[in-house]
């Protein structure tokens, strides 16, 4: 299963965080949860994240990608407000 994949792969390099994905292979929303993006601006995250799928990119597995990439504070943030 696609998202399985997307999430197995962000894992490798960020194996401390929560990741969320969902939807096929024409559209994608990933939610990437790690304190490795503490201090990270939010470009600098988000190609973080894209570079763990790449592969799936360029061979044509996966093609429209949604990232949420957040620090456990924004995260709980995001969840209380």
């Amino acid at each position: 299963m696609l998202p399985d994949l997307v999430r197995d792969k962000i894992l490798q390099d960020f194996p401390d965080s929560s990741v969320t994905a969902q939807g096929d292979g024409s559209r994608m929303e990933i939610i990437v949860v790690s304190a490795a993006f503490d201090g990270q601006s939010r470009v600098l995250r988000q190609q973080l994240v894209y570079a763990c799928i790449g592969d799936l990119i360029r061979e044509g597995t996966l093609h429209a990608v949604t990232i949420s990439a957040l620090t456990p504070v924004e995260a709980q943030q995001s969840t209380d407000g």
